[in-house]
Formats: C-alpha cells, sequence, structure tokens
C-alpha cells in the first residue's frame, strides 16, 4: 500500500513469471534437495511475520507522519517525495555494493540514462498518481478504515482488464467483486453515521485504487524497457517522481509549509522520516520473500488477513469504538477479496494443466 506499491506490484510479477531471478532474494535449494518439514515450517512463518510487521508498522508510521495532531505537518507530497528519494538512493546503495559480494553481488549496475527515463515516465505520472493518492487517503481516514477506503482495486482490475486486455471475468469472480463493493458502500454508510466520514478521503481511496489497477498495467508495459529488472525499474520510477513532485510541491505551497514548520530541525522527525521510507522500500522486498516461499495465492491470502489485523490493531490503539455494521462491511470487503483471490488461483491452475492453452495465454490469465 503506500510508497512501496511499485516495488510490491513488480516483484509479485516477477514471482508469476514477468522478468528473471530477483539478485536480493536467496536463491533455491541447490540439487534439488528440500530442506526437512520443520525448518521449512519456520522459515515460512518467520517470512509472513516479517512481512506483517514491516507492512503494518509502514501503514502507521505513514499515519503518524501525515496526520499527526502533535506533529502538525500538513505535507503530504513533501513525505511521499522524501521517501521517493530514499528509495531511489537504496537502489543506488545497494547497486555500488554489488563489488562487495553476496547478496549483493547479482544487483544490476544502476546509471542514469535520459532515454531510458523517458521511456519510464508514463508509468512514472501513474505510479505518482497512486502514492499521492494513498498517502493522501490515509491521511483523511483512520488506520482502521484504511483497507476499506481503498478497497476497489480488485474491481478496477477485473474493469481493466476488460476495457484494455479484453479479457473477461468468470461469474463466481464477479460475484466477489460485489460482495467487496458492498462492503465498501456499507463502510462507507457507517463512517457516516459515526460521524467520521471524510468524502476526501474516500475520493482518494478510490483513485488509489485506480492508480494501483493502472500501476500494474503500465509496469508490464515498461518493464522490457528495462531489461526486465524491477530494481531497475524503481530506480528510474522514484527518480522521475522526485523531479515531478518539485512543481507540484511550489504549487501547493508545501515549501511554504515546511519553512514554518517549527521540528524541521528535529532529529527525531527526521528519524520517523527515515524509518518510514526505509520501510517503504523494505515491504518490496519482504513481499518478493513471502512469495517465493509460499506462493502467489498464499501471499493473497496472507495479505488478506494482515488487513484485518491491522484494522483490529487500529481501532485497539486509537481506542475507537466501531458498530456492528461497521466490522460487517470489514469482513465483506476480507471475505470478497478472499474470494476473489481464491477463485482466480483455480481459474489460473485450471489454465496451466490445460494443454491445449498456448503458453502466452497462461501468462496473460487476469490483471
Amino acid at each position: 500500500m503506500s510508497r512501496a506499491q511499485l516495488t510490491r506490484t513488480g516483484i509479485l510479477r516477477m514471482a508469476l513469471g514477468g522478468g528473471g531471478a530477483d539478485p536480493l532474494l536467496p536463491a533455491e535449494g541447490g540439487g534439488g534437495r528440500r530442506a526437512p518439514f520443520l525448518l521449512r515450517a519456520l522459515r515460512i512463518a518467520v517470512v509472513v511475520c516479517l512481512y506483517w510487521f514491516t507492512s503494518i508498522a509502514m501503514v502507521f508510521l505513514n499515519k503518524y507522519l501525515l496526520d499527526s495532531p502533535s506533529l502538525r505537518l500538513d505535507a503530504p507530497l513533501f513525505v511521499t517525495f522524501f521517501q521517493c528519494a530514499l528509495t531511489a538512493a537504496l537502489c543506488l546503495g545497494l547497486s555500488l555494493g554489488a563489488a562487495c559480494g553476496p547478496p549483493c553481488a547479482g544487483l544490476p549496475t544502476l546509471r542514469l540514462d535520459p532515454k531510458v527515463s523517458r521511456s519510464v515516465l508514463p508509468l512514472s505520472a501513474v505510479f505518482i498518481g497512486m502514492v499521492t493518492s494513498n498517502n493522501l487517503c490515509l491521511k483523511h481516514v483512520g488506520v482502521a478504515f484504511y483497507n476499506v477506503g481503498r478497497s476497489l482495486t480488485t474491481v478496477f482490475n477485473v474493469l481493466l482488464s476488460y476495457l484494455l486486455l479484453k479479457q473477461t471475468t468468470s461469474l463466481y469472480a464477479l460475484l466477489a467483486c460485489g460482495v467487496i463493493i458492498g462492503g465498501f458502500w456499507l463502510g462507507v454508510d457507517q463512517e457516516g453515521a459515526e460521524g467520521t466520514l471524510s468524502w476526501t478521503g474516500i475520493f482518494f481511496g478510490i483513485l488509489a485504487s485506480l492508480c494501483v489497477s493502472l500501476n500494474a498495467i503500465y509496469t508490464k508495459k515498461v518493464l522490457p524497457v528495462v531489461d526486465g529488472s524491477i530494481w531497475r525499474l524503481t530506480f528510474y520510477n522514484n527518480i522521475n517522481a522526485c523531479v515531478l513532485f518539485f512543481p507540484l510541491m511550489v504549487l501547493l505551497g508545501e515549501f511554504r509549509t515546511l519553512y514554518h514548520f517549527d521540528k524541521l530541525g528535529s532529529p527525531s522527525f527526521w528519524g520517523m522520516m527515515t524509518l518510514g521510507g526505509v520501510f517503504g522500500f523494505a515491504i518490496g522486498y519482504v513481499t518478493g520473500l513471502q512469495i517465493k516461499f509460499t506462493s502467489p495465492l498464499t501471499h493473497n491470502v496472507s495479505g488478506t488477513a494482515k488487513a484485518c489485523a491491522q484494522t483490529v490493531l487500529a481501532v485497539i490503539y486509537f481506542e475507537e469504538t466501531k458498530s456492528f455494521l461497521w466490522w460487517t462491511s470489514n469482513l465483506m470487503v476480507l471475505g470478497g477479496s478472499f474470494a476473489y483471490t481464491w477463485v482466480k488461483g483455480l481459474e489460473m491452475r485450471k489454465v496451466q494443466e490445460d494443454p491445449n492453452v498456448k503458453s502466452g495465454e497462461r501468462n496473460d490469465t487476469g490483471v
């Protein structure tokens, strides 16, 4: 969610068959030997816990930076810009560390090529819309409602698959999308009934859902420009974003806001900013680990369960009281998302096992 969506989506696409092996992810066991069951189970448990911790911590940190009453920093674009700049710097630093040997030895050498940067620019525009709308949604809604507020990504996946890729969707998958839409509107209704509804947050949540879907499509189109390297794409995307954010921050007066910000010289503020950026960068890596040690389907199920845990933690942490229907809306969104993931997983497995289906059609099954 947030800043790391591009990295996460790109690594997911690579795990599903796009691009080469990720140099930062551990190699499979050599010689065809499998680790003992207990060791494999422990490793999976550690990876899943690491993914949950990183993802949830990133959301809470971003909420603090974007909307903390004690911080009082009204500069969401600057927060996003800083995280993009830190991600680009980390990519470059890892590339420079390639000479140090494992685990960085397989990383591509990063250098700024203006021609490649221009080719990546359309994706960068979508990327800016995605990370900005994600952060603005989080700024205007509570962490507990954040998952519901931007829950229409699956629905936009189906819509864009039909409009752009001419791919149809099964009845069961459409029914799952209907449950998600119902949960979304019930959640909006209950937020309004409790007096905590922000239409600005809802707008940016819907926009974020659309941009996440568009980002997945454009990532697949742009990856060949960077030789299928998700790390090179991440580097160029974040460099472009940093350049494009500057005029936006000027237009919205965020430099003036920063000039009057009383904690601009505070080490604790910059520590939190840096920590948020590191978590944003790390989520892509731990997502790749979770997919590698489980499966794309299990990753999506884990993400759904993580969203449920995140909602419960937010309600407890912020000492909120929610109605039965509010919880029902969350369960509908989570249940619909799980059902869609399960249905698409079964459909993809059936396609993979069908000898009459061409390999190209197998790779393009759904968004």
